[in-house]
């Protein structure tokens, strides 16, 4: 039965509903009692006694049906779109990284069961498509490894040669530095495609994460001493967390090599590190340009380069933060961002005190 069929029908019932109690309501009033009042008090009476019955009808008959039509149509209808709600709020929960789950089917018949069957038949067809993406993604890099690892070697052999000119010295050097750059894009797609494959493994031990922190900012001194930015580390609280050391490592790396990047000569980097109720929480702050636009999330996604960013002295493919994303979120943590263009912009990683759940080595 169609879903307009049903409100047809819920409708016409609370009406005849309502039409049936005036209609008994308005006979007994008007004829089972006006009857016998004729009989008791004579005929002069019979015109306000008539009024009297028409005014008792539209307190005691009309009105209430009134009020239970409006009610009981409110009622049905909400128990009507009720799929509508729970559909809605189940196709919510779907996204890039949960294409398997489905909406649940009602089994009616109606248009809303033909359009959940529809949805999952959609949500079954993306899962597929992504899955043969990631496939590639993880084929294609590995692939890709062994050729530029010849090439580079192939380079560095050329360089140790006497006999090349400055020119091809010049010339290999810059090569060189591109296959550099081309091995890193494809060792990191190779670690998101197999994060959203769910292969990211982790070698789960107790970190002192606070050690990690410190020894962070000790390489973001020195990498900052060019454009005399200052790396404080007001708060750095003892804490330790069970992790990977190397992935945790790179977590921290990515996230302070950003904020030297985007930021301004004489500026200033801020790490904290403090123990909350139930996880860590970890912030980088900086002094820059900020991220523009009304949606700063989107640093998160893949080769995604702000207006900021794209400036030639910034070296880069737009993978690093997405690589943050997937270390945190393998440890059961959350990162987010807040930006101030032109003021600070802060990045807050938060991981959980307890051992991720799920996670194997």
């Amino acid at each position: 039965m169609s879903i307009r069929t049903k409100l047809l029908l819920y409708f016409a019932g609370m009406l005849l509903f309502g039409l049936l109690l005036i209609a008994g309501w308005a006979y007994y009033e008007l004829f089972i009692e006006n009857r016998a009042a004729e009989l008791e008090a004579g005929l002069a009476t019979q015109g306000n006694t008539l009024l009297e019955e028409i005014g008792e009808v539209f307190l005691f008959a009309v009105l209430p049906a009134l009020i239970l039509t409006t009610l009981g149509g409110w009622f049905l209808l909400s128990r009507a779109v009720a799929p509508i709600t729970a559909l809605s709020r189940a196709a919510e929960r779907v996204d890039l990284r949960h294409l398997g789950e489905r909406l649940p089917e009602l089994g009616t018949g109606d248009e809303l069961d033909r359009l959940t069957k529809v949805f999952n038949s959609m949500l079954a067809r993306l899962d597929e498509s992504f899955n043969r993406v990631r496939e590639f993604t993880l084929h294609a890099s590995h692939e890709l490894k062994t050729p530029l690892a010849v090439m580079r070697g192939e380079i560095e052999t050329a360089l140790r040669e006497n006999h090349a000119t400055p020119e091809q010295r010049h010339l290999l050097g810059g090569h060189l530095d591109e296959i550099e750059r081309l091995t890193k894009i494809v060792d990191g797609l190779t670690l998101l495609a197999r994060a959203d494959a769910g292969q990211f493994a982790l070698d789960l031990r107790p970190v002192r994460l606070d050690e990690l922190v410190r020894e962070c900012r000790e390489d973001l001194l020195v990498l900052a001493a060019d454009a005399e930015i200052s790396v404080e580390l007001p708060v750095c609280e003892a804490v330790t967390l069970t992790g990977d050391r190397h992935r945790l490592r790179q977590l921290l790396l990515i996230l302070g090599d950003n904020a030297l990047k985007y930021n301004v000569p004489k500026g200033r980097v801020t790490l904290t590190l403090a123990r909350q109720e139930q996880s860590l929480e970890l912030t980088f702050a900086n002094t820059g340009p900020g991220i523009e636009g009304d949606n700063p999330g989107r640093v998160f996604d893949r080769f995604y380069r702000g207006r900021n960013a794209n400036r030639e002295s910034q070296d880069g493919c737009g993978l690093g933060l997405s690589i943050a994303e997937s270390i945190v979120r393998a440890h059961g943590g959350t990162i987010a961002v807040e930006s101030v263009p032109g003021h600070v912009t802060r990045f807050i990683v938060r991981l959980p005190a307890a051992p991720p759940p799920g996670s194997a080595g």
